[in-house]
Order: structure tokens, then sequence, then C-alpha cells
């Protein structure tokens, strides 16, 4: 099954994840913001160019607009995992879905349109999920780190928006891949320019390596996966890359999480999917008097 990618791209994801906080301690956030978007870039380019694709857009501004929210989102999570255990880390990172399916209550609140009611209890139980996971952050004195963590969930939430919107426009999920990786060079050099380059070692330049090779091949996994797959099932597969994590912190960092932690990570994982399907069930229940009144008319 197509959708198996997912998971490929998950543990990619985890071990990413992983490899950046063991590099945090040799190099500056933005610092390996740029060098994950940089080797991502090279990666996507050739990628492209086997396919003999092109990677000329008609909407560049718009491919930039997101790039930048999602380096900034990138960059605090990428804070986040120097700061707090690498599964909470990721979950608040995860937390997107929810903020989606919250933005999508709100506008229905705003323009009085009839609210789906399930989606919102699900969305308040994920954020019920998001304070206990991040209960402990503040009782171990992180919260800024658990305050970088759940607004790179916002962050990611408007950039998979902008996301959305360019593929309505059918621009190919690769060369949105691309302009991502390209805006990450750009903020992550001007930024690294003012905190400055720091000297390499073996074990970094590995590390750094790792980090750019494992992202550009969870992109292109996950790409396959939405690309080929079942999207409810791919969608919902994602969430596996915080278990991947979760291990990988526990066995790498020595990570240790209280009961109500894990509480908060899986009530965050069970409504982050559950949301995932009502949304994806009311997108349908929309578009279907619009496929009837077509066959109508034709």
């Amino acid at each position: 099954m197509q959708s198996l990618w997912m998971l490929v791209a998950a543990l990619l994801f985890a071990i990413m994840g992983a490899c950046v906080k063991l590099a945090a301690a040799r190099y500056s956030v933005l610092e390996i913001v740029f060098y994950r978007s940089l080797i991502g870039c090279i990666g996507i380019a050739a990628f492209v160019r086997l396919r003999g694709e092109s990677l000329a857009t008609r909407v560049p501004w718009m491919h930039l607009r997101r790039g930048a929210v999602g380096t900034v989102a990138l960059s605090l999570w990428f804070f986040s995992t120097t700061v707090l255990p690498l599964g909470t880390a990721m979950t608040l990172n995860y937390s997107s879905s929810l903020f989606l399916a919250a933005f999508l209550v709100g506008a229905a609140l705003v323009a009085r349109r009839p609210v789906n009611w399930p989606l919102a209890a699900t969305v308040l139980l994920g954020f019920v999920g998001v304070v206990l996971a991040l209960r402990p952050s503040f009782a171990q004195e992180q919260a800024l780190g658990g305050l970088a963590g759940l607004a790179s969930g916002v962050l990611s939430a408007f950039a998979y928006w902008h996301v959305r919107e360019l593929g309505r426009l059918g621009e190919p999920e690769w060369r949105t891949v691309f302009y991502f990786a390209l805006s990450g060079v750009i903020i992550g050099l001007l930024g690294t320019v003012v905190t400055g380059f720091a000297a390499h070692d073996a074990v970094g330049v590995v590390l750094l390596l790792t980090v750019g090779l494992t992202a550009t091949l969870a992109q292109l996994a996950m790409t396959r996966a939405y690309g080929y797959g079942r999207a409810l099932l791919t969608a919902s597969l994602q969430y596996s890359a915080i278990v991947f994590a979760s291990i990988l912190g526990a066995l790498v960092f020595g990570d240790r999480l209280p009961l109500s932690g894990w509480i908060g990570i899986a009530l965050i994982v069970g409504s982050g999917v559950l949301a995932t399907v009502l949304s994806a069930r009311a997108k349908a229940a929309a578009q279907a008097p619009q496929s009837l009144q077509t066959a109508a008319e034709q």
C-alpha cells in the first residue's frame, strides 16, 4: 500500500528531530535550518531534474510567503527539541491539524454557517491534551520551549493552509517543497550571518548531513504517500512520527515523561486523527450537492 510510505516519512522525521537535538550542541538553530534547507534544495532540484519537470512557477511570492511561515515554524520546532523531550516537541508540532480544524470551526462561526460540533468537541479534547503535554514542561521550567513548540504547531497550520491554496492552483507538492527549502536557505543564512557560523568537526558534519538527507527523503516519501495512497489513512499514519520520536527520545536522550504527559500525547494523537477524519467527511458532504447539481445540469 502506497500509504505506508508515510511510516517511512514519519521514521525519517523522528530521526531528523533526534539529530537536530544532537547538532544543537554545536550549531545555532538558524544554522541548522540553513544546512537542512540547503541540502533539501539540492536534493529536490536533482529529483525534479531526473523527472524532467520544471521549478518555474506562476506564483513565486505565494510560495515564498508559505516558505517564510513554514521556516519560522521549523525554527521554533528545532528550538523546542533542544529544550523539551523529543516526543513532546514532536507532539506539539503535530498539533497543527487541531489548529486547522479550529480555523474551520472559527470560520463557520464568523460566517454564521452551521458548525460541525463533533469537530469542535474533538478540537477541545485535543487542546486538553496540549495542556497535559505542556504541564510537565512548565513544571520543569521549560516554558519557553513549550511555547515555541506550540507556536510551531500554530504556524504549521497556517503553512498547510497555504499548501492547500497552492494545490488548488495546480502547484505540485515537490515544487512547494523546493520553495519551502529555498526560503529556509535565505532565512537561515541571514540569521547565521548575524550570529556567526560555527566551526565544523566530523561529528557535526555527519549530523548536519543526516538532518538534511532525512528531511529531504521524508518529504519525498510523504509526497508519494499523499500522491498515491489513501488520503485518510496517510494523514492518520503521519502521527506515528510521535511514537518514533518518543522511542528515540527514551533510548538516545533518556527522556522520561510523567503519566500526564503520556495522556496528553495520546489525546493529541487521537483527536488529531479524528479531526482529520471529520474534516474529510465534512468536505465530502459539502462537495456532494455540488456534484449532484453539476450532473443534473448536464
